[in-house]
């Protein structure tokens, strides 16, 4: 046993070519021992010619020496494995308090300190081997670190003391080269190497999707919160506009029904936050997974990153975006035909009628829901917010009972049928002066500025044509400038008819349509997805032009009428 002793200590029981223990060793007429498929292979490469040499010695032999299988020393290469083994089992069972020291993944039995590990075979080396690991190899880029450096112990192969170098994908186990032979015949098996860089991949290519999500969500709910605000905004100024009218005695109420509305919104509000934070702290998570996977991809050990990156939370979850067309559109309808019965009522019951504009008003978003509900049951009969409209009876459904506004009319222009017409005049009219007045151009603005799914349609006669359009509040009224032109400035948009031609206006751009204007006009309105529509109506709608756009704020249907024309907002 003792000479059993020197001979592991010598390291005499390794395969000078493949750096494992000898199979099947032969020994060759120089006394250098080898696995007999490893020298048998050596020589019979390609580029051996003639005289065959030792790989370690390069003592050279003619003719080439016949081998066969040193039975006494496969003997001993056998016991010696067995009390390798034995010993290995020992260590195992001692207690674990402190760091195992690295040692040789070459050497059998009692194993010496490794010094260095090279990271392309994925082994340890002693001084020995590293010799005869560098003498195989030199040239060859192969990246060696201290041996403190490497890879845990559990590397190695539980039943072949091998290192675990391929990833079965069947089984979703590591495994050594004897493992996939024996137990993962014909199953997927690639090195860990290849199977990091690939989860890797996929997981950095989650993290991005699942960031862009976040980002998108978070980008839609921010303008859900700026969309609410419009249109409740255009809800306030109309019921502001109906209440101006009313009695002093009145007037008291205009506030209790701005904070009915603005109740409205914190509660609409309310939820759309809660998402945003929500997404928030997700985004936030996923940075941190992506910042752990950062750290985790600059680990050398690839099977330290499989086992991390199992722990890794990139969410999937896909933000429910609220319904933005339910609320403001019902809101902005009960709101005004509440205020408009209100008007008409007062004499006999206002305390009554402003009452029920308040019950209106809180249970608006139970309203809501139950339409939400209602629209997949009876898609016929219920209004399809999320749909665009494609018949007429689909754009009836977002109809508007629009009124023109004295205060911004032109001097020149007269109204009739109740402020539903407007014609011009060769002579200027005694209206009182307004800051909101029109001073140059023969325009006119609606009375309620639009925020959601709006339609109106328009009849206009005449010679002197007719400008259709929408503008914002702000746009300026006073001098004969484009500024104050509606369809030649940035915050206006118009249709220009005429009895020989038709064309688009917009920030002093235009585009001319080929198909003539009909004296009927439909003008469809969607603040969310920042469309303007233009349509013949006559027997069918025929769409003359659509613009695609970002609405910042509420908009105005506005009308430029030329001398001799005429026209007139129609009853729906």
């Amino acid at each position: 046993m003792a000479a059993a002793t020197i001979s592991i200590e010598q390291d005499q029981f390794c395969c000078s070519v493949c750096l494992e223990v000898l199979r099947d060793p032969a020994t060759i007429p120089c006394g250098h021992s080898y696995c007999l498929d490893c020298i048998e292979d050596y020589w019979n490469r390609p580029k051996q010619k003639g005289p065959f040499s030792c790989p370690q010695c390069r003592q050279a032999f003619n003719p080439r020496p016949l081998l066969s299988r040193n039975t006494v020393l496969a003997e001993v290469v056998e016991k010696f494995q067995q009390s390798g083994s034995q010993e290995a089992a020992a260590a195992a069972a001692q207690p674990r308090n402190k760091p195992k020291e690295a040692r040789c993944g070459v050497c059998t039995g009692k194993k010496p300190k490794a010094v260095r590990w090279c990271l392309t075979c994925s082994e340890s080396f002693c001084s020995d081997h590293l010799r005869v690991h560098n003498e195989r190899f030199h040239g060859k880029a192969h990246r060696l670190l201290p041996a403190g450096e490497q890879p845990r112990e559990a590397a190695l192969c539980p039943q072949h003391d091998r290192s675990l170098r391929l990833f079965c994908r069947t089984d979703l186990r590591f495994a050594c080269s004897l493992c996939v032979k024996e137990s993962h015949a014909n199953h997927d098996a690639v090195p860990v190497a290849e199977e990091r860089a690939e989860r890797q991949k996929k997981l950095q290519e989650a993290s991005l999707k699942s960031l862009q999500k976040l980002k998108d969500a978070d980008k839609e709910l921010r303008y859900v919160v700026r969309y609410i605000k419009h249109s409740t905004e255009a809800a306030v100024e109309e019921s502001e506009r109906i209440l101006s009218r009313l009695i002093r005695s009145i007037e008291k109420q205009s506030g209790e029904v701005k904070e009915l509305l603005r109740v409205q919104e914190r509660a609409a509000l309310s939820r759309v936050e809660e998402l945003l934070e929500e997404t928030q702290r997700e985004a936030a998570a996923v940075r941190r997974a992506e910042s752990e996977l950062v750290r985790l991809s600059r680990s050398e050990d690839h099977i330290h990153f499989l086992e991390e990156s199992k722990s890794l939370h990139l969410t999937t979850k896909t933000v429910e975006i609220p319904n933005t067309d339910a609320l403001p559109y019902l809101m902005y309808k009960r709101m005004r035909g509440a205020l408009a019965d209100l008007k008409d009522s007062l004499d006999e019951s206002l305390e009554r009628e402003f009452n029920r504009i308040s019950d209106k008003v809180f249970s608006l978003k139970e309203t809501t829901n139950q339409r939400t509900s209602e629209k997949t049951k009876a898609k016929d009969k219920d209004i399809q917010y999320n749909a665009e409209p494609k018949s007429r009876a689909d754009f009836l459904h977002y109809r508007n009972d629009i009124t023109l506004d004295p205060n911004t009319a032109n001097p020149y222009l007269s109204f009739s049928d109740g402020h539903r017409g407007v014609t011009t005049l060769p002579e200027p009219q005694p209206y009182p002066d307004h800051s909101a007045r029109f001073t140059s151009w023969a325009q006119v603005l609606c009375r309620a500025g639009m925020a959601g799914r709006c339609y109106w349609e328009v009849e206009w006669a005449g010679k002197g044509g007719v400008s259709i359009g929408a503008c914002y509040k702000n746009m300026n009224r006073s001098g004969g400038g484009s500024d104050s032109k509606l369809g030649h400035n940035s915050k206006s948009w118009s249709l220009d008819c005429s009895n020989s031609s038709c064309s688009f206006q917009h920030n002093k751009e235009s585009v001319v349509i080929a198909a003539p204007c009909c004296r009927r006009i439909g003008i469809y309105l969607d603040f969310r997805a920042g469309t303007l529509s233009f349509y013949n109506i006559s027997d069918t709608m025929v769409l003359l032009h659509k613009v695609k756009t970002t609405f910042n704020q509420p908009v105005y249907p506005g009308f430029w009428v030329g001398l001799g024309s005429s026209m007139k907002l129609c009853s729906l």
